[in-house]
């Protein structure tokens, strides 16, 4: 365990001391898990035990507590079934798949025996989530051990997990265990597994697992037992991989909140040291169509590392392992699954999207739930600009597809608030767009209200005090107001809470008294502060500025060399703003709102006005 793990779990220490010392603080529970598991590659049948050690941080006193069991989705009639069957569009990975799985086909969870500090509990199986009364409840401050033995059916690979992938890796063990929900100030997490992704308790992992001596296993956690070889030994020590029996991998990860491993027995494995001393794994399969592929996205996952670590904050662990599994891309703790079977672009760009969720959603965690756009969003946004230079894109707005996105899905009809619980979607469309473009899209224009400067150091700010903490939306935009000096109140909630527009329009433009009388119209609901410019006859730029009176504050021109004229604050409630330019008309060729593009406008066809178009 090298020093930047031991600092990351000194900052969490610190955090879970001063949450025992007051509970009317910021605080969040704690999980230990300790489990061994025997996989049956024949059947993809296995069994496993565990222990687990809950602490109750919360200033209240629990009577039940609630496990997800995930593989259940994975039946003929489950909630994600039914949902895929009735939703107008969707997964075109699961579509009807779920409804014609066979007996020894589907996934399941099975909980046999459970006990709470040797006392055996009373339980019930709800689809994909075990419900739990407790024998003692746990008073805050309290610590509990819960047994288990369960056993469990690995589905064939339809979403996320499964056995036997379409590029035939055999193993992707994703959600795999009994997996307490999360309690927090906002009570219990014990949502169905429909379609969406998840939320967890950070803790300690220590793992056992048991499989045929040929497979070799990548995931989560730090191996135990290197000495097998598999590729997790020292550079000079020779792999060996015996054919025969069981072998054993014990893994031991530190604060996270998920376990996941992936397993074959054609598994290349390298590893190559980034420039922070993070060891980078990747798994893949034997396959020469791909090994190039595979070869040369390793020093571009470095170049991801690096970005990341600068722009958003230090990666804290030992390894991170890209891994081929799954059935496209997913992000784990201290790890991703991928299909590999891609061009080097798309290889790069799924794993520079889901690399980055580990800064979005395994070290920050917001709710996937309630906000997904949080983390598919900012991670989108990060991603995006990580490829833009590690690929040597060089594009002037490399958010401008998440802006094309964002427009069709405003102006389609579809669309539903951010705050609309992820499995609420009446569209698969509309969720993705949502989360996604409309996410990043966030972030970009952020940086056009509060200034470039200021959004990045919002990001590195936010990483700073919420890593390790599942925030929410009101604390990023407090870490946004804290860095800007601007109130932020009316961005988040018109972004994420409402479907209003932004719409700025010039209205009309007349010379008065010899100067240039120009007339902006907000045609949206929601409000912006203005950048507008204007381009004279003899080529010079001028900007004006025109502040949003409710942000209480004004940003820094962003060209500094370009004279910038600040005007009164425009209020919201008034649809029209007049303001004089100390020009003759006869002097002016054009006039833009928001030249950049950065304001989220859904019609720029009104945005401009031009001499040789009068």
């Amino acid at each position: 365990m090298n020093l930047k793990t031991l600092v990351g779990l000194s900052i969490l220490g610190f955090f879970s001391f001063a949450q025992a010392q007051n509970n009317t603080s910021y605080w969040q529970q704690h999980v230990d898990y300790t489990m061994e598991v025997d996989m049956n590659v024949e059947d993809y049948n296995y069994t496993g035990k565990q222990e687990l050690v809950y602490t109750n941080n919360s200033p209240d006193t629990l009577d039940q507590v609630f496990y997800h069991l995930y593989f259940n989705a994975f039946q003929p009639g489950s909630e994600m079934d039914v949902r895929s069957l009735t939703i107008q569009d969707p997964d075109r990975r699961v579509v009807d798949r779920i409804s014609k799985l066979e007996p020894d086909e589907i996934g399941f969870l099975k909980v046999s025996t459970l006990t709470q500090d040797g006392t055996a509990l009373t339980y019930n199986v709800a689809g994909t989530v075990l419900e739990v009364s407790l024998a003692k409840p746990i008073a805050p401050g309290e610590s509990t051990t819960f047994n288990m033995d369960f056993n469990g059916q690995v589905p064939v690979q339809i979403r996320r997990s499964g056995r036997n992938n379409a590029e035939g890796v055999a193993l992707s063990m994703t959600q795999w265990y009994p997996k307490l929900a999360e309690y927090d100030f906002q009570g219990w997490h014990a949502d169905p597994y429909i379609a969406r992704e998840f939320h967890g308790v950070w803790g300690d992992f220590d793992v056992k697992i048991s499989i045929d001596a040929d497979y070799t296993i990548g995931g989560t956690g730090y191996l135990q037992n290197p000495e097998i070889g598999h590729g997790y030994g020292a550079p000079d020590q020779k792999p060996v991989k015996p054919t025969k029996g069981k072998y054993t991998w014990h893994f031991v990860a530190p604060n996270v909140h998920d376990f996941t491993w992936a397993a074959d027995p054609d598994y290349i494995h390298d590893k190559i040291t980034a420039e922070d001393g993070t060891i980078l794994h990747f798994f893949y399969k034997d396959n020469k169509e791909i090994i190039e592929n595979w070869k040369n996205l390793q020093p571009k996952t470095a170049e991801l590392l690096a970005f990341y670590n600068k722009h958003v904050g230090q990666y804290p662990y030992d390894q991170y392992s890209v891994i081929q599994g799954g059935d496209g891309g997913m992000e784990y703790a201290m790890c991703t699954l991928i299909t590999g079977e891609r061009s080097f672009g798309s290889l790069v760009g799924v794993t520079a999207h889901e690399f980055a969720h580990s800064w979005f959603q395994f070290l920050m965690a917001t709710n996937e739930q309630k906000y997904e756009w949080m983390d598919e969003g900012f991670t989108t946004y990060i991603s995006t600009e990580a490829e833009n230079v590690v690929m040597g894109e060089k594009k002037e707005n490399p958010q401008a597809g998440n802006y094309s996105s964002y427009f069709r899905l405003a102006t389609s009809g579809i669309e539903q608030p951010q705050t609309t619980y992820a499995d609420r979607y009446a569209l698969n469309a509309a969720y993705g767009a949502s989360a996604y473009s409309k996410g990043a899209v966030f972030l970009a224009q952020l940086g056009y209200v509060i200034g470039q400067e200021n959004l990045a150091k919002t990001l590195t700010r936010y990483f700073d005090e919420w890593h390790f903490k599942h925030p929410t939306p009101n604390d990023f935009k407090r870490v946004a107001e804290k860095v800007s000096g601007m109130q932020l109140d009316w961005y988040l909630v018109d972004w994420t809470e409402t479907t209003n527009t932004i719409d700025y329009a010039i209205k009309n433009v007349e010379e008065v008294d010899g100067k240039t009388q120009v007339t902006l119209e907000r045609k949206g609901l929601m409000p912006m502060p203005v950048d507008f410019y204007i381009n004279t006859t003899d080529d010079a730029t001028e900007a004006y500025y025109i502040p949003l009176r409710m942000m209480r504050a004004s940003k820094v021109n962003p060209f500094p060399t370009m004279p910038r004229t600040q005007l009164e604050d425009w209020p919201w409630a008034y649809p029209t703003y007049t303001f004089t330019i100390d020009k003759p008309l006869s002097e002016i060729k054009a006039m833009t709102i928001d030249a950049q593009q950065l304001m989220a406008d859904i019609d720029r066809s009104n945005n401009s006005w031009s001499k040789d178009a009068e």
